[in-house]
């Protein structure tokens, strides 16, 4: 069975994105297109002051995404997988929640403008976990951007995850209940969780996994 050509994982702030896709990677030999949240200059005044750099925030992230997939479509096509943990059109969700509506009203422009032929996943990985794991693992990474989160706002976003892809049908899905399994640090959990990634070819799926004790 053929594994998928482009995988991405998606799920909010803390859930273990960018962690599965350096695995993932490492598995499959692949390349990895990594959202670098680090590189955004203004996090940290964001999380401080929300209105204040909303929209500078949210347009730096749209940008670099959108020259992310343009690499995608311009790079090695005998690559045989590439591993993404953003997917393109997630970034309306955070722009529906932090911008007003004049700026979103720009920020929709720039947008439909920049995202014209992104490429379309094989499999999209969405990773879920109550919003009191993502602020204990959060703070167990200790990035200094992100010091300053709140319950409140993370509970929105995870709301919105969860309404987007209650309705979201553009690639195979496999939802996955990553609130119990540590697939950064137990090899059994990430092995299971990489086969049952593997089946997936159609359709939505869901994997509910109990933890693997070593």
């Amino acid at each position: 069975m053929n594994n998928p050509d482009f995988i991405v994982i998606e799920g909010p702030i803390g859930v273990g994105k960018t962690t599965l896709a350096k695995k993932l990677a490492d598995s499959f030999g692949s390349e990895t297109l990594l959202e670098g949240a680090d590189e955004n200059p203004f996090m940290t005044k964001f999380y401080e002051n929300p209105k204040a750099v909303a929209l500078s925030a949210q347009l730096f992230f749209l940008l670099q995404r959108a020259k992310q997939m343009q690499d995608l479509r311009q790079g090695d096509m005998f690559n045989p997988v590439r591993i993404a943990d953003f997917l393109m059109e997630k970034d309306r969700l955070f722009a529906e929640l932090t911008l007003d509506d004049d700026e979103l009203k720009l920020y929709e422009q720039v947008y439909a403008q920049l995202t014209i032929d992104v490429p379309e996943p094989d499999l999209v990985i969405y990773l879920q976990a109550p919003v009191e794991v993502l602020l204990q693992r959060i703070e167990n990474r200790g990035l200094h951007s992100e010091r300053l989160i709140e319950a409140a706002y993370l509970q929105r976003l995870s709301d919105s995850y969860v309404d987007f892809f209650h309705h979201y049908s553009d690639a195979p899905l496999l939802i996955v209940n990553a609130a119990e399994i540590d697939f950064a640090h137990n090899e059994n959990d990430y092995q299971q969780l990489l086969e049952r990634l593997k089946s997936v070819r159609s359709g939505r799926h869901y994997y509910n996994p109990s933890p693997v004790l070593l």
